[in-house]
C-alpha cells in the first residue's frame, strides 16, 4: 500500500527528478519539468497543460518532504528560477508508487460510468445522441492515437508502451459503446418511463 498519496503529475515530478539525478543533472526547474513531458508526448498520460497546477504539486512535494529546494538563483533581468531536487524520502515514495502502480489495479471511479449508471433518467433518443457524439469523438482519439503511434514508429517500444495502452483502452470503449449504439437503433435496449414506475414499485413492494 502506497504510503504517500501521490497525484499522476506528483509522480511524474518525483520520476523526472529522479532522472536527472541519474544523469548527473541533479536538480530541474518547474519550466523544464512541463518541456520535457510535453516533449516527450507524456502529456497524453499526465495532466500538465496548466502550469499553475504543477507549481501547486511541486510545493506538495516539497511540504511533504519529498522533494527540497536545491538552488534559487537569477539570470539577468530574467525571474528568479528555483531548482528542485528528490529527498531519500521522495525515492522511496516514488520507488512503492511505481511498483504499486504497475501491480495493483485501482477503481478511479471516473464520470462515464457513473452516467451510464443513471441513463434511465433521460429517454433512450437522448441516450443514444449522445453516445453516437462519442463514438465520434473516440474513433477521432484512436485516429489520433495511431498516427502518434506511427509517427513514432522508429521510438524504441519501451517508450512508448502508454500510448499502446491508451490504444487498446480507446478500441475496447469504441467498440463498446459502438455496440450499445446499435442496441438502441434496434431497440435492443429500451425503456420507457411507465416501465421505470412498475420496475421501482415493484422494488419498494419486495
Amino acid at each position: 500500500m502506497k504510503s504517500h498519496r501521490l497525484s499522476t503529475l506528483a509522480f511524474a515530478v518525483l520520476s523526472l527528478l529522479g532522472e536527472a539525478e541519474q544523469q548527473g543533472e541533479r536538480a530541474l526547474h518547474p519550466y523544464r519539468m512541463q518541456q520535457l513531458i510535453k516533449a516527450r508526448g507524456k502529456d497524453q498520460v499526465v495532466n500538465v497543460g496548466q502550469r499553475a497546477s504543477l507549481y501547486r504539486t511541486i510545493d506538495r512535494l516539497r511540504r511533504s518532504g519529498l522533494i527540497t529546494v536545491e538552488e534559487v538563483a537569477r539570470e539577468g533581468a530574467r525571474p528568479e528560477r528555483t531548482t528542485y531536487a528528490l529527498t531519500d524520502a521522495g525515492r522511496s515514495a516514488w520507488r512503492e508508487w511505481l511498483l504499486d502502480a504497475l501491480a495493483t489495479p485501482t477503481r478511479h471511479y471516473p464520470e462515464f460510468p457513473a452516467a451510464i449508471a443513471f441513463l434511465p433518467m433521460l429517454s433512450s433518443q437522448e441516450v443514444l445522441g449522445q453516445l453516437e457524439k462519442r463514438q465520434e469523438l473516440l474513433a477521432a482519439e484512436l485516429a489520433g492515437i495511431e498516427a502518434q503511434l506511427s509517427a513514432d514508429s522508429d521510438v524504441p517500444r519501451l517508450f512508448v508502451l502508454e500510448m499502446e495502452f491508451l490504444k487498446a483502452t480507446a478500441e475496447a470503449e469504441l467498440t463498446w459503446v459502438a455496440s450499445i449504439v446499435a442496441d438502441l437503433r434496434a431497440g435492443t435496449i429500451a425503456w420507457s418511463q411507465d416501465q421505470l414506475r412498475a420496475l421501482a414499485a415493484q422494488a419498494r413492494s419486495q
